[in-house]
């Protein structure tokens, strides 16, 4: 009997002290602290180099200073496979679709410009007759809106996202680079006015300039860069990526230096075809991040830039020219200069900023036959005429064919749909025809895509550039480095990766250094910085974030 109670008064101390120790281990056990808001950049930086093949990365890497190109590679990560999705690869639907995350089937921006079937109408990418110029002499310049574009912007949600207090601006010497990438909801969106030498807006977004840029304009900083001429920046025989200074197939005026001093107070549009309408471009930037205290708050703001002089540039001279590759070597220091600001403004490590191209180039017809590859030229208005001539004697038809546009066929439906022959008839008709002129690789109806022999890639191309209430009835494929052009210079538009393969380089807030090979598009962009930013994606987004950039 006393064993037993010695048992039980033994078990009832130790429960006491079990409960005793689990008492005071409760006790102290801290709950777990979470963080108090949600982490982001005080600013995202877009910038987006027109007419930018990917590999102009590494042409000129030993040429690049520390602190652009290269930091944006070593600092950055690099999504090396990244491709468009879609075709005609120009610059209102790249600009479009990197900031979307969308195709032309569902955000409407088909081309920089199309023919409207239902209005009967050409129609400019961002035309709108409803508003007018704001912050010079008015001119078509500045009718310019978002209102042509169907769906929202990665700017347009963050807008949404912060309640409207996150500032959203557009700077671009294009409307289009401009007006696209700022989408419907911004604060601002600012382009060059050729004909003043102005930055302009339109009364869709404000009623007046702010002072800061009135100020601006008056310095019209575009005699001041005329004054140097455009000479290289290093001696001419240090050129060695590019070919000779004077060649046939670059057009006139393509020898170093290029006189500009005549342009004094009489020709500021000439600018856009020098590197120096980047340095101009990257200077209101930095303005516009101080006058507009952007990155200065918690509320992340939006800063959309868009480079357009590399694309004029390109297209007068060709990917292999010094013109070219001085335009790159120049626009490396000046984003040196701009990333540099923004560690001393925004403070480093406080911003986001990605680096990409709406768009590459194809080499220039004449090069290539210089060097013995295959290339060519087409021109739509002969394939328009050439195919109306053929419809016209095989089924005594009048003039049905519109237009050759954007790789695409466009009919007269009025005149198809009261002829005695077949609408079918006629296409099928003119596929045959088409498939057998100079240049074309293939060509087909639209609504017959899918019984097509086209390769995969090109369907599904082809498919995402095309708008059920925008597009032509057929769409033609030309021969590798073939396109719609003239002797001299080069263009874009085709499916082939030197116009689909593009840069895309993210660095700063968010970022771990590395890069990718695994296949990505440029509809990921848009939702990678809405999975960073965590808010919404835009409401058209086809695309998926970038998981190597995104996963901690």
């Amino acid at each position: 009997m006393k064993k037993i109670s010695c048992l039980i008064f033994s078990i009832s101390i130790f429960s006491i002290a079990f409960t005793s120790a689990q008492t005071k281990k409760t006790i102290s056990a801290q709950p777990k602290a979470f963080p108090a808001e949600v982490s982001r950049p005080k600013l995202v930086v877009g910038l987006v180099v027109d007419q930018m093949r990917w590999d102009y990365l590494y042409r000129y890497y030993n040429r690049y200073t520390n602190g652009g190109f290269k930091r944006l590679i070593n600092e950055g990560f690099s999504v090396e496979n990244t491709f468009i999705p879609y075709t005609p690869t120009y610059t209102a639907c790249g600009h479009t679709c990197i900031y979307t995350g969308s195709v032309p089937a569902v955000h409407g921006i088909i081309g920089n410009d199309w023919y409207d079937p239902e209005t009967k109408k050409n129609v400019y990418c961002t035309e709108d007759s409803s508003v007018s110029t704001v912050g010079s002499t008015p001119s078509s310049e500045g009718n310019m809106s978002p209102k042509n574009m169907l769906t929202t912007t990665i700017t347009d949600e963050l807008r949404l996202a912060t309640n409207f207090r996150g500032k959203v601006i557009g700077i671009s010497l294009k409307d289009r680079g401009s007006i696209l990438p700022a989408g419907h909801a911004a604060n601002a969106a600012y382009w060059y006015q050729g004909s003043t030498g102005n930055w302009i807006t339109s009364t869709y977004y404000m009623k007046e300039v702010p002072t800061w840029i009135a100020d601006y304009n008056k310095l019209k900083l575009a005699n001041k860069f005329y004054a140097k001429n455009w000479e290289t920046l290093y001696p001419m025989n240090t050129y060695v990526n590019s070919t000779a200074d004077e060649k046939a197939y670059e057009g006139k005026m393509s020898t170093f230096p290029h006189q500009l001093t005549q342009n004094i107070d009489k020709n500021y549009d000439a600018i856009r075809s020098t590197p120096y309408g980047n340095t101009i471009t990257l200077d209101l930037a930095k303005l516009a991040i101080l006058s507009e205290d952007l990155g200065q708050d918690n509320i992340t703001d939006f800063l959309a830039v868009s480079c357009s002089s590399t694309d004029y540039v390109g297209h007068a001279y060709g990917p292999n020219s010094i013109e070219a590759e001085d335009t790159y070597l120049r626009l490396d220091k000046d984003f040196e200069e701009f990333f540099n600001y923004l560690d001393k403004k925004v403070g480093k490590g406080n911003y986001t900023v990605f680096l990409t191209a709406d768009h590459g180039a194809a080499h220039v017809p004449g090069f290539m036959q210089e060097n013995k590859l295959p290339s060519g030229v087409v021109s739509d208005r002969d394939v328009a005429t050439k195919l109306n001539t053929y419809l016209n004697d095989k089924f005594k038809v009048n003039n049905v064919v519109l237009k050759s546009q954007n790789n695409q066929i466009i009919f007269d439906h009025e005149k198809t749909d009261k002829g005695d022959v077949s609408f079918d008839v006629i296409k099928a008709a003119s596929v045959e025809f088409l498939k057998r002129l100079d240049g074309f690789q293939n060509a087909v109806d639209i609504a017959k895509i899918s019984q097509s022999t086209l390769q995969e890639i090109q369907k599904k191309m082809i498919t995402n550039g095309y708008n059920a209430r925008r597009s032509g009835d057929i769409y033609y494929v030309l021969q590798p480095n073939w396109f719609n052009g003239g002797s001299t210079g080069t263009t874009h538009g085709n499916w082939n990766p030197y116009d689909s393969h593009i840069p895309l380089v993210f660095m700063g807030w968010g970022i771990k250094a590395g890069a990718t090979n695994k296949m990505h598009y440029m509809t990921d962009i848009a939702p990678t910085l809405a999975a960073l930013l965590h808010i919404q994606t835009p409401n058209g987004t086809v695309g998926e974030p970038i998981t190597e950039i995104t996963n901690k």
